[in-house]
C-alpha cells in the first residue's frame, strides 16, 4: 500500500537544497509527486507530496527530518486522501488594489462565512505603472459549496472591493480543477 506524505520545508536558500530533498526521497523508493515552492526574503520554503511504500514512510519521515542539521527545518505529515471537492464549484479570484495591512484577512474572513475554501493562493507586490505606489496582487483558485450562488457571492466581494479600495473578479474555473 502506498503512503502519501504531506512535507514542508523551510531554510535558507542555496543551490543543491532540492537535490537533497529529492536524493533523500529517491532513496527510499519515494515518488515526487506535486510541489509549490518558492524563495521569498532570502529563505527558501516549500511543500510537496510524496508518495512512498508504506514499509518506507516511517524510514522516510526520519530522513528527511534529519535534514536539520543542514539548514532545513522539516515537517512531515501523513496525507489521507479525499475527495473534498465533491458538492464544490471551483472558482478563480483576481484581486489589485493599493497595498496595505488586511486585504487577505478581510477578503478570506467574507469567503470563509460562506463556506468557501481557499485552496491555492499566489500574491505579491509590484509597482502601479504610474505613480510607482505598491499594488498587491492575488489570484486564488477556491472552492465553493455547489449551492452557494456565484451573483450573491459577487455582490458581497464587490461591496467588500469598495470598502478596501481594490478590484476583484471571481469567476467560475476554466478547464480542470486545481488538484491543491
Amino acid at each position: 500500500m502506498e503512503a502519501s506524505l504531506v512535507v514542508t520545508i523551510l531554510g535558507p536558500d542555496r543551490p543543491g537544497l532540492i537535490e537533497t530533498v529529492s536524493q533523500s526521497i529517491a532513496d527510499h523508493g519515494g515518488s515526487w509527486q506535486e510541489s509549490r515552492m518558492a524563495r521569498l526574503a532570502g529563505r527558501f520554503a516549500g511543500v510537496l507530496l510524496v508518495g512512498v511504500d508504506d514499509s518506507q514512510a516511517e524510514s522516510l519521515t526520519a530522513a528527511l527530518e534529519g535534514l536539520e542539521p543542514q539548514g532545513l527545518k522539516v515537517l512531515v505529515e501523513r496525507s489521507v486522501e479525499g475527495d473534498a471537492a465533491a458538492g464544490t464549484r471551483a472558482l478563480v479570484l483576481d484581486l489589485v488594489g493599493q497595498d496595505r495591512p488586511g486585504i487577505v484577512r478581510d477578503i478570506s474572513s467574507a469567503l470563509a462565512q460562506r463556506g468557501v475554501n481557499v485552496i491555492e493562493l499566489h500574491t505579491f507586490v509590484s509597482s502601479a505603472p504610474m505613480s510607482g505606489e505598491p499594488l498587491f496582487n492575488a489570484t486564488a483558485h477556491l472552492l465553493s459549496p455547489a449551492d452557494l450562488r456565484l451573483p450573491e457571492l459577487r455582490e458581497l466581494l464587490e461591496r467588500l472591493a469598495d470598502d478596501l479600495m481594490v478590484e476583484i473578479t471571481i469567476d467560475e474555473q476554466k478547464g480542470p480543477p486545481s488538484k491543491a
